[in-house]
């Protein structure tokens, strides 16, 4: 909200403090002030002059030589390049010695042999904004108004010498979107009476014969979404430029003025923070309005040239034929005001936020009064600010005010009244105020206080503080008039505890600190996604149903992810295209699942832990030659995590999901007291897929973090060094190609029992000479009690029962 300096000095008196000073105190009493901006971007010495006449330059086809009066005694002679000077104008003039914003300083001049005694300036060479220009003056030099007094400081003319504060208000403070909120504030803070404008100053002598309910008619249909609907109308105005006056104000509330009825809506609405409409009266229906609900496929062309397909939660302003406005959002081409009118209705309503906010999102309409309607305007002031309007109208456009107002409720506000204690404040506080004190400062805010037994307080809330609903907030209220700074500052005298990290925390960020010093590199991508990634990769969840957004920044970002994966591919490919082809990244994020094609609850949030590796397992050196990455560097990486985080009787089942390498992948399963359970899987990417994101050979793993979080072991078993030495056998076994070594290794731990130490695969060899569907493992047993020294013998028996076991069990041979 941009709250003018001149135009708040309306309301309230300001003198003896700068804008500088008024916005210090707002922001120390919670009103935020960004910044304060001059109007005057380095103007001066620019006065109102007359152009008596104009010649063409005898040397030069595009300019003019302009004889002009500019109050200074003697007329000046200016050379003028602008096509639209004409003589009977009134235009800023530059005096010899002004400054302009562009550092330009202006001294006299001959251009073309002819002499020139100043500038005539256009409103950009002015400084003015190009956007907030009204479109006839945004080329060619400033033509100002007839009654202009020649001589007048251009600064006065045009309110540059004024300054702009700009509030950035937190969503509760909507009393401060117009210019008596902010008037009520800072009167509140400087301890001065408001001067509110009379609505109806002007009505009684514009008043006619016409009765407004003869010729108009109202009518709520949908009666939660409106509670009150007011409107009067205007005969006989002339549309056109409104005064500069009202221009300026609009320019310095950052409003580009359009003509003279759209300007004073949008004045009122700055004014009293109620949104107002203008229609066409004579392109509706009989005069009549009808405020319902949109109808399944109902169109409307708005303002801005656009077809708008509505929806039936969307509410309407109809001429019970026709829509003719989106209520509180924007009006309709087919009601516009356009040079041709000559009649008004004049709207004023208050329309519920929760339904403006939805329309208003949904369409990506957003508008001054669509974002005070959705933060609830002030219901009170739909009369004073329809009067209001109303007069203005009549004063600028020449109108003529219909008597009386139509109008129908649906609805009315219950006043808020709210009993607190002044003892009740002070515990709050810390403070030590009185009865008279606390009262005082409700009185500055304008709130009506009747005081009640002992130190009690009965305080009726005014309907434009709408964030008012409660004792804790009269006690904020006090806080920030009292001051802030003048809260004494105490001890807390409570019961604390250290914080702590919850166990799921602490394992992300055990398991971030792990993966990070390992050498893998953590990413943060979108939790939103293309439809066709998650087609190309389903990931842990393949029966998960892709969860749209309602309005999506781009097709790219429309839905919720299923899986980290998609994203992960992404960065690996970003990096590809750079020439980086060795990349190890991590992820750990939330993935959105659900069953359901059309939610009727929120989905299932998971958090998930995905790697990616793809290229060379280490850089370029001259001892080594790099190999590529490839499947058990991912699964090492795994078992470092899981075995760090005391995670015990992980195994691995081979496994051929989508998007995965038939042969080259792995659902890692966990045993739990509950049975065994597949908490992730790991991989080589598909070779389409692969191909399709030109990537050399990929390996991804994506796991549940929450079920490493369940399985995680908090308590850690130390043993001491053995003190007896070990005894290793090696063997080498012939077995069927399609036998898990896993399988081996479990049969081989189980004959063995408590006297094997370790057990290792250390080759895997396969040749034409075992035969095609043969390969040799070949294993490493370390046998060790921590009781005794053990013998060759028993060593040797031992160990022929695992070679027979597996033998009986797989098939096995003993390679020779």
């Amino acid at each position: 909200m941009k709250v003018s300096y001149q135009w708040l000095s309306q309301y309230v008196d300001v003198s003896g403090y700068s804008a500088a000073e008024l916005a210090e105190k707002l922001t120390r009493s919670g009103i935020e002030v960004d910044i304060v901006e001059s109007r005057n971007k380095g103007v001066s010495q620019v006065v109102v002059g007359f152009v008596k006449s104009r010649e063409k330059h005898p040397d030069a086809d595009k300019l003019s030589v302009c004889i002009v009066d500019a109050g200074q005694g003697e007329d000046l002679q200016i050379v003028c390049g602008a096509k639209n000077v004409a003589a009977g104008q009134k235009v800023p003039v530059a005096v010899v010695g002004a400054k302009l914003p562009d550092g330009l300083v202006i001294k006299r001049a001959k251009l073309r042999g002819v002499e020139s005694q100043g500038m005539i300036c256009s409103a950009k060479e002015l400084g003015l904004n190009d956007k907030l220009l009204p479109k006839e003056i945004q080329e060619g030099i400033l033509v100002l108004p007839e009654d202009t007094q020649v001589g007048a400081s251009i600064l006065d003319v045009l309110a540059l010498n004024d300054e702009v504060m700009d509030f950035d208000l937190t969503p509760n403070r909507s009393d401060c979107l117009s210019m008596l909120g902010a008037a009520y504030e800072i009167a509140a803070i400087l301890g001065r009476e408001v001067k509110l404008p009379d609505p109806e100053a002007g009505l009684n002598d514009s008043a006619a014969a016409v009765q407004a309910a003869e010729r108009i008619s109202v009518e709520i249909s949908a009666k939660e979404q409106c509670s009150h609907y007011a409107a009067r109308l205007i005969d006989g105005v002339k549309i056109g430029p409104s005064p500069l006056w009202l221009q300026n104000r609009l320019m310095a509330a950052g409003v580009r003025p359009i003509n003279n009825i759209v300007d004073v809506t949008n004045y009122v609405m700055f004014e009293y923070g109620q949104p107002l409409h203008a229609f066409d009266a004579d392109q509706l229906n009989n005069g009549h309005i009808d405020v319902r609900l949109a109808r399944e496929g109902e169109k409307l062309v708005t303002l801005d040239d656009a077809e708008r397909t509505l929806e039936p939660h969307m509410l309407l302003i109809t001429d019970g034929v026709k829509p003719v406005a989106i209520a509180g959002v924007m009006g309709g081409a087919n009601s516009e005001v356009t040079d041709g009118t000559t009649r008004i209705l004049l709207e004023s309503a208050n329309f519920a936020g929760s339904s403006v906010r939805k329309t208003s999102r949904q369409l990506g309409l957003r508008s001054e009064a669509s974002l005070r309607f959705e933060k609830e305007a002030n219901p009170e002031a739909v009369i004073p600010a329809l009067n209001r309007a109303a007069a203005l109208i009549a004063e600028v456009a020449g109108g003529q005010v219909a008597s009386g107002i139509v109008e129908a409720v649906a609805g009315e506000r219950k006043p808020v009244q709210i009993e607190l204690t002044v003892s009740r404040i002070n515990g709050y506080l810390g403070t030590e105020l009185s009865l008279e004190e606390v009262k005082a400062i409700f009185e500055r805010l304008n709130f009506v206080v009747e005081p009640l037994e002992q130190d009690g307080l009965l305080v009726h809330v005014p309907s434009r503080r709408g964030d008012i609903t409660r004792a804790v907030d009269l006690i904020e209220e006090v806080a920030r008039l009292h001051g802030y700074d003048n809260i004494p500052t105490t001890l807390m005298n409570v019961v604390t505890t250290p914080g702590a990290l919850t166990r799921e925390q602490a394992i992300r960020r055990l398991t971030r600190t792990l993966l990070t010093g390992s050498g893998l590199h953590e990413a943060i991508t979108y939790t939103f996604t293309h439809p066709e990634q998650i087609r190309q990769y389903t990931g842990a969840y393949p029966d998960a149903k892709p969860i749209a957004l309602a309005m999506p920044m781009s097709e790219e970002r429309s839905v919720l992810r299923t899986s980290l994966i998609p994203h992960l591919l992404d960065v690996a490919v970003y990096n590809r295209n750079r020439n980086q082809d060795d990349v190890a990244v991590f992820e750990i994020g939330r993935v959105f699942v659900t069953g359901e094609e059309s939610l009727s609850r929120l989905p299932e949030e998971k958090m998930q832990l995905a790697i990616l590796l793809t290229g060379k397992r280490s850089e370029l050196h001259w001892t080594d030659k790099p190999a590529d990455v490839d499947f058990y560097d991912l699964k090492g990486i795994f078992e470092g995590v899981a075995s760090y985080l005391g995670i015990e009787n992980i195994r691995y089942e081979a496994a051929e999901p989508e998007g995965f390498h038939p042969g080259r992948t792995a659902l890692i399963v966990a045993e739990t007291p509950n049975g065994s359970r597949a908490i992730g899987k790991l991989g080589q990417l598909h070779p389409a897929l692969q191909q399709q994101k030109d990537l050399a050979d990929t390996y991804v793993l994506e796991v549940e973090l929450d079920a490493l979080a369940e399985l995680a072991s908090d308590s850690f078993a130390y043993r001491p060094l053995p003190r007896f030495p070990a005894i290793g056998r090696d063997m080498a076994l012939v077995v069927d190609r399609s036998i898990p070594v896993g399988d081996l290794l479990a049969k081989a731990r189980e004959t063995a029992g408590s006297l094997l130490e370790s057990i290792q695969v250390f080759d895997i060899y396969t040749g034409e000479r075992l035969g095609a569907d043969k390969k040799s493992v070949a294993i490493s047993l370390v046998y060790r009690t921590p009781e005794r020294t053990l013998t060759d013998e028993e060593v040797s028996e031992l160990h022929g029962r695992v070679v027979a076991a597996l033998e009986a069990g797989f098939g096995a041979e003993l390679r020779k």
